[in-house]
């Protein structure tokens, strides 16, 4: 599955009409169909490029793969309308950025097909510590404990 022709409307807090694009493709679809949902593969594409107004980057923001199964879901709301939910986690390229990404698509009273609009998305792009930043936070910390313990040891 994948995503194209996307216009970016936030970005943190600033909002515009058009303030860059978001651009995706999961793995192979492993169970399921696109019809009645189902789990795609990780791997793929994800990237967040800023086109340089209203304070926003210009060029990719985060790049990053789908690190694990992409769900597919359907709902089937009271009114007859279906919703898909398209979920996932995506590590950035470095490995240093993590975000969990959901969409959602709504397709009226018809089945998904091969293209629909996304009526709503979220994306949440956090750092996460590299191991070599926990390690030295660590051996800190335990530096800190034994100079403490020595203190309370000489009074």
């Amino acid at each position: 599955m994948s995503l194209s022709n996307s216009v970016l409307i936030q970005y943190g807090g600033i909002v515009g009409p058009n303030l860059g694009s978001l651009t995706f493709s999961t793995g192979a679809l492993t169970s399921g169909s696109l019809k009645m949902g189902g789990t795609f593969a990780g791997g793929g594409s994800f990237v967040i490029t800023g086109n340089g107004s209203n304070g926003v980057p210009n060029g990719v923001i985060f790049s990053g793969t789908f690190s694990g199964p992409v769900t597919w879901s359907l709902i089937t709301l009271s009114n007859g309308t279906h919703n898909y939910t398209l979920s996932g986690a995506v590590v950035g390229s470095n490995g240093s950025s993590a975000a969990t990404i959901q969409f959602t698509v709504n397709t009226g009273k018809g089945y998904f097909h091969t293209k629909a609009r996304i009526s709503s998305g979220d994306t949440d792009v956090t750092v996460a510590p590299e191991p070599g930043t926990l390690g030295l936070l660590g051996t800190g910390l335990i530096g800190l404990a034994g100079l403490i313990r020595r203190r309370l040891t000489l009074s």
